[in-house]
């Protein structure tokens, strides 16, 4: 049971500390799909919830419209630290209320899910003038999904809708994050999806607060074999294994001519 909340908020949009981005846009404070490894769960600290991460929430009213000519010329990301498409907005519809606020504006949006919801709007998306939709992939193995994303649509879901959109003559882009140690196969989901997808955004597995000790137990439990491998990364802070992965990937992008865009190390790249 996932506890619902409505708070007030000046507005929608948040100066981004994220590379590439000007704005992120976050209707909801929290998120239904409780994944193992979300690197949102600081969030909860300002929210003075006691339940969970993944158990409650909150459903942001604003007080003032858009600025809508802040945005005009920018890059801004929906969804930074929220799916905007949790199982809630069939209910409330905020992220279809912001893309029908928004959709006149000259701005290029990107929309990042893990759900099918997305294409309920597609009427709107077709209005606006440059819009991304961003279906975020951890696995193409479904025991694994329902092991680390109890509560999110399948794989096949988020593909069918990639392809969808993709045919309706929306930009896509397959966002292979986290990236797990042995665990990931991005070579089966660029395989699965590079009809349809115009780039491939790439990130490494960050683990920090709760979700550390939640995935080393994990990891511990289901995959013992590599559980080494987990903690000499995130106990020991060895660099040695991404150092490594990240050169094979993007080695394996660039011999396939495939577009993609490299945010490994997020900390790093914003201190850059």
């Amino acid at each position: 049971m996932v506890v619902e909340n409505t708070i007030r908020v000046r507005d929608y949009i948040n100066p981004s500390r994220l590379p590439d981005f000007a704005y992120v846009i976050n209707p909801y404070t929290g998120c239904t799909h409780k994944c193992k490894y979300c690197c949102a769960e600081f969030m909860r600290l300002f929210t003075g919830h006691k339940e969970e991460w993944g158990e409650f929430v909150d459903i942001k009213s604003a007080t003032k419209k858009i600025n809508l000519f802040k945005l005009q010329q920018t890059n801004v990301l929906l969804g930074s630290v929220t799916d905007p498409y949790n199982h809630l907005e069939e209910k409330y519809e905020l992220t279809r209320k912001i893309l029908n606020e928004t959709k006149d504006t000259d701005f290029h949006l990107f929309i990042v899910t893990k759900s099918d919801m997305v294409l309920r709007d597609i009427d709107i998306l077709k209005q606006m003038k440059d819009v991304t939709a961003v279906f975020s992939v951890c696995t193409d193995d479904e025991k694994l999904r329902k092991d680390l994303e109890p509560y999110s649509p399948t794989f096949q879901q988020r593909i069918d809708a990639a392809k969808t959109l993709h045919e309706q003559g929306i930009k896509t882009i397959i966002y292979i994050s986290p990236i797990l140690p042995e665990l990931t196969d991005y070579k089966s989901i660029i395989e699965n999806t590079k009809e349809f997808a115009q780039m491939y955004w790439i990130e490494n597995l960050n683990l920090k607060g709760g979700n550390r000790p939640r995935i080393l137990d994990f990891i511990n439990n289901n995959y013992p074999q590599y559980y080494d491998l987990y903690f000499d990364i995130y106990k020991k802070h060895s660099s040695q294994y991404w150092t490594q992965k990240e050169n094979e990937i993007c080695e394996y992008l660039e011999k396939n001519n495939i577009e993609y865009k490299n945010y490994f190390y997020h900390e790093k790249i914003r201190k850059r």
